[in-house]
């Protein structure tokens, strides 16, 4: 349990490095022939999931403080796997991403792991068949069963539950002896596409497109080097501390890139249409509160936006209204629901619509909430407690380790009162 008091907010504190960024270096760097450096890594749960997928997957790595060296497998295709195993652990990222990277190596293999990532939807997966794998999934869910070397070729590939598998076949084809096209409907999460794009390109992997990311050409016969890479900021862990300050004082946040491809960038877009005072400079980023006014946002190309945003907008004296939500039913919980019930629980009204929720603002109250093991509920209910009226008791805190294990000790080090 972990309780939350209302306080204010004041303080500054650096962004987590960001764990999808991490994870695709992790990828690319697993399929460069030599010895690859990644500085700043995540060494979140789903992050260090990604890297004991990569040890089963022929790499070896060295674990620093702040870098992660990883000797990829320059042989991969060619030798045996350690297991035919591989692990996501609750990882929906490397669950959907891995399979098509696994299959380079043409051998069976299970991709499975635990907890809530065994009921969400991975049949887009079963597309890899158009690269000369098997594969089979369990009514379209984990674990998933390939068997098979993947080879270049053309596909349909539909896009519009997630981009994961379609980062995993960009990551892979490129090592295929043919040349690849793959035509996308309905893309979804186009900026963590064009992160998976950046992200080869920087191993001297070339990958081609169309201005809407809806056809793909990729030139097979490539080979990944090794690099140097610097994780970013994780904008997605940070909306939540900025958010914090736009309900309940002032937060500067170091280590926010600006020009980032990251989608969850646009909680800035999000804190200025609700009234929060935003400003920029050099290295950081500053919200402080202001009267909050209800508004409207679009989180079809950031979902992952939708929890923070609920918190805001729970402390907005009105209705807000945050369209795109559709997908939000195949995250670690039925995610819109799961946000309906816990914030119901606090005093606030929240409706959910196929693709939209809406939230009628007021004091959160006193409460007891439990995430349902998602961390970004948990972190949404942490924030959203600072303006309200009593305490808020958090079950299972221990759940954003998934992906900002450092959440309470950041929150509680801008906390303007301590007990």
């Amino acid at each position: 349990m972990k309780v939350i008091k209302p306080s204010e907010v004041d303080g500054r504190i650096k962004a987590p490095a960001s764990k999808s960024a991490t994870i695709r270096a992790v990828a690319a760097a697993l399929l460069g022939d030599g010895v690859s450096g990644i500085k700043n890594p995540s060494f979140c749960d789903d992050a260090m999931t990604a890297l004991l997928i990569a040890r089963t997957l022929g790499a070896t790595f060295i674990r620093g403080k702040d870098r992660i060296l990883m000797n990829g497998n320059k042989a991969f295709g060619h030798t045996r796997m350690p297991s035919e195993f591989i692990d996501c652990n609750e990882s929906g990222l490397c669950m959907r991403m891995f399979p098509p990277i696994a299959a380079l190596a043409g051998e069976r293999c299970v991709v499975g792991g635990k907890g809530s990532l065994m009921t969400r939807p991975v049949a887009m997966v079963e597309s890899i068949a158009d690269f000369g794998v098997a594969c089979t999934t369990v009514h379209g869910c984990p674990p998933v069963t390939i068997d098979g070397r993947l080879h270049g070729g053309t596909a349909h590939i539909d896009g519009s539950i997630s981009s994961q598998f379609l980062s995993g076949l960009l990551l892979a084809l490129p090592l295929c002896d043919e040349n690849s096209c793959l035509y996308v409907r309905n893309p979804a999460s186009k900026p963590y596409i064009e992160m998976t794009i950046r992200m080869a390109e920087h191993f001297g992997i070339a990958i081609h497109r169309d201005e809407d990311m809806k056809l793909f050409s990729i030139p097979g016969g490539q080979r990944y080097r090794p690099a140097l890479v610097e994780i970013e900021g994780d904008w997605s862990g940070a909306s939540f501390p900025l958010v914090a300050a736009a309900i309940a004082g002032s937060v500067s946040v170091q280590g926010l890139d600006m020009t980032s491809c990251q989608a969850d960038r646009a909680i800035l877009s999000a804190l200025d249409a609700a009234g929060a005072a935003c400003n920029i400079s050099e290295g950081m980023i500053t919200v402080e509160k202001r009267d909050l006014r209800p508004f409207q946002f679009d989180v079809t190309d950031c979902p992952d936006l939708v929890p923070p945003l609920v918190a805001l907008a729970a402390h907005c004296r009105g209705k807000s209204i945050i369209h795109g939500t559709a997908r939000l039913r195949y995250k670690e919980s039925d995610r819109s629901a799961a946000l309906a019930s816990q914030f119901r629980s606090m005093g606030i009204a929240v409706d959910v619509e196929t693709d939209r929720i809406e939230v009628k603002g007021s004091r959160p109250c006193a409460a007891t909430v439990d995430p349902l093991g998602d961390h970004r509920i948990a972190m949404a209910c942490a924030v959203a407690a600072l303006g309200a009226s009593g305490p808020v008791v958090i079950g299972s805190p221990g759940c954003v380790a998934k992906s900002y294990g450092a959440f309470f000790k950041d929150l509680e080090s801008i906390r303007s009162s301590h007990e």
